[in-house]
């Protein structure tokens, strides 16, 4: 086989991704011309694969690398059962991959139910529901998602749109940890164009989602996903604005963020050990969800501060809006005995002294 400059890349992305995070040859006779059987307790690689251009370009490089190493490689397609032939779909993508070598390949069918979050939302988590629950059930080392650079840049567009500050505009990050499940994402500097590119090379049968809008004249409307509106609306206005390559302009601009986001975060982890007290998941009789020691963060950058009770918060599972922080944040930084904050889900924030205890709102009226 040929490789083309684009698959080269996408050979070289997904190797250099597995190797981040320890995942390399099992033994020197794989680096050896002809084929060699991986162990059957050699890691095991899963991609997650929806069947269209991208995710099946990465089946079938990841494949092709983990082949390479001894590292078996498998597939979960996920049906998110909201298209009437879903179930068709999902099972066309699974012998794609099959054809491929991977194996196993799992078919998942997720719930999505919208409780208020959008249904882009609901489908994206009970998406990563399923693809953590195969990861922990074949034991798998990491899960690999095909995002893209064009991704990226839609990322950090929809950020912009629907969030405020560095975390909203820093996009995606290649690596990250969700349940206890590691993901990668070795495309992120790799394009639509160049997906699609190898699909060609490798004459890959894909399938074009009709919610992408593919092919449509004109602006979509306004039910398409917010994603697809931005990827056939949005981005191509800009890029014709400025005469440039705004996608990866934007990408390249994320994954800056993300060195100054990384940064951020490990400061404010260093002090959240130090100031705050998580008890929602002990067995202690105290209802004190979280505990912030104000005078410990009271002379802490905003920035660091902010993030701090972000962090706090998303580790007690409770669902705070970026206004809900900033008015816990002034318990901290504008104390003047001022009432409880009030929060979600019968939470509420109430500092005495030098603490500030998160509690049910039950819980604050009998302390």
């Amino acid at each position: 086989m040929v490789y083309s400059p684009r698959l080269r890349k996408a050979v070289g992305a997904v190797r250099a991704s597995l190797t981040r995070i320890g995942v390399e040859r099992q033994s020197p006779k794989f680096a050896q011309h002809g084929q060699h059987q991986p162990l059957p307790d050699a890691p095991l690689v899963l991609i997650a694969c929806s069947g269209g251009r991208d995710s099946m370009a990465l089946a079938a490089v990841g494949q092709t690398v983990c082949a390479s190493l001894g590292v078996r490689c498998g597939a979960v397609v996920v049906d998110h059962q909201l298209q009437s032939e879903s179930r068709q779909v999902a099972e066309q993508t699974a012998e794609r991959c099959r054809k491929l070598g991977l194996d196993p390949v799992l078919v998942r069918a997720a719930d999505v139910h919208d409780e208020g979050e959008g249904l882009e939302a609901a489908a994206r988590a009970a998406r990563y529901q399923q693809l953590c629950i195969a990861a922990h059930e074949r034991h798998a080392d990491c899960v690999l998602l095909a995002h893209t650079l064009d991704d990226q840049a839609e990322t950090v567009l929809i950020g912009l749109l629907r969030g405020h500050g560095l975390d909203m505009v820093a996009g995606m990050p290649p690596i990250f940890v969700r349940d206890d499940v590691r993901f990668v994402r070795p495309l992120l500097e790799l394009s639509r164009a160049d997906t699609t590119g190898i699909c060609q090379d490798l004459n890959l049968e894909y399938w074009d989602d009709p919610t992408n809008g593919e092919g449509m004249e004109g602006p979509l409307p306004d039910e398409y996903p917010l994603r697809s509106r931005i990827r056939h609306d949005l981005l191509p206005a800009i890029e014709r604005f400025a005469g440039a390559d705004v996608a990866r302009h934007l990408a390249d601009n994320a994954r800056l963020l993300q060195m100054d986001k990384a940064y951020l975060d490990h400061q404010a982890d260093m002090v959240r050990a130090k100031a705050v007290t998580n008890t929602a998941d002990s067995t202690s009789e105290d209802s004190t969800a979280i505990a912030f020691n104000a005078r410990m963060l009271e002379g802490e950058p905003a920035s660091i501060r902010l993030r701090v009770l972000a962090h706090a918060f998303s580790e007690a599972a409770i669902m705070v809006s970026a206004a809900h922080i900033e008015a816990v944040d002034r318990l901290i930084t504008d104390w003047h005995g001022q009432s409880a904050v009030c929060l979600p889900s019968g939470y509420s924030a109430n500092r005495k002294k030098h603490v500030i205890r998160v509690c049910q709102d039950r819980a604050h009226a009998n302390r």
